[in-house]
């Protein structure tokens, strides 16, 4: 049934929005312009971070560049695919530019060393340092390209001696104290007095998935016996931790006996027995050197 009440409602309401359209335009191209603002390029120089509403195909032509290049330079095997705080690099833009970037985001070019950062992939890496991504891998020892790490240290190939040099370790610390060797391609780990090896021991390292963090660090926590966990696993009461950076840890080990190969997701895991000589023969501070 019409009602006379209704009809004057909806004619008012009508009559309402030719007032409010000018506002709500306004307040959209508001919007817009802030919008343009907050996607604005990172005018460090060399590079973009993602920002909300991005589309891979939006900022390639923002740089005048193909889609197709800008997913190649960056590793992405999926256009459709970028995030929010991703950081790209753009083809074309100068060395010194691209140095400076990398510089402010946490890279030392003038050593050879590069730190991965979020949103890093090895081949967009390779390509802001002008080198050929099978290269950069096999200077890194990375047996999967499709896997790195936030923080780890990549070198260089080609950045001079300092790359060289962490390229491979110096086994034998300036001091002529104790110290703890771990070799990950032999799967062994060596503590040394000095110069003279004290004990030595098959270990299993990290896997291609989940590798061993490599270079110079030291034993930083120690603790008698704790639960770890993470996907898909639970480890009660593992023995002898001593962590040595973040995570990584060298412990005890019985839940496996295949000492000699990579098994660990990242940790230096020992038989108990070995864990419990070596808890008790490092102290806090002694040095620890992983390598290749």
């Amino acid at each position: 049934m019409f009602s006379p009440r209704s009809s004057s409602a909806d004619a008012k309401r009508q009559s309402l929005w030719p007032r409010w359209l000018p506002v709500m335009l306004a307040v959209l191209l508001l919007f817009a312009s802030a919008g343009s603002v907050l996607a604005g390029p990172d005018q460090q120089g060399g590079g973009y971070v993602v920002r909300r509403g991005d589309t891979l195909s939006r900022i390639a032509a923002r740089y005048g560049v193909s889609t197709a290049t800008l997913a190649r330079t960056n590793g992405i095997s999926n256009p459709n695919r970028i995030f929010v705080g991703q950081r790209l690099v753009i083809p074309g833009k100068s060395a010194g530019t691209a140095s400076k970037t990398a510089t402010s985001s946490g890279t030392a070019t003038s050593s050879g060393i590069h730190v991965v950062r979020r949103g890093d992939t090895l081949a967009g890496i390779a390509a802001r340092y002008g080198v050929s991504l099978s290269a950069l891998a096999r200077a890194n020892r990375l047996a999967n390209v499709n896997v790195i790490y936030v923080g780890q240290r990549l070198v260089i190939p080609g950045r001079g001696s300092a790359g060289s040099a962490a390229a491979a370790p110096a086994k034998k610390p300036a001091s002529g104290g104790r110290w703890i060797d771990i070799n990950l391609s032999r799967q062994r780990l060596t503590a040394y007095q000095g110069s003279t090896p004290v004990f030595s021991t098959l270990i299993s390292g990290g896997t291609s998935a989940h590798p061993t963090v490599v270079g110079r660090f030291a034993v930083r926590t120690k603790i008698r016996a704790q639960t770890m966990s993470g996907p898909g696993y639970r480890l009660p009461n593992v023995p002898y931790v001593m962590y040595f950076y973040g995570a990584y840890a060298i412990h005890g080990t019985y839940w496996h006996n295949n000492f000699g190969r990579p098994m660990s997701h990242g940790c230096i895991n020992l038989r108990t027995g070995d864990a419990a000589w070596l808890y008790s023969w490092a102290s806090i501070g002694t040095p620890v050197v992983t390598h290749w």
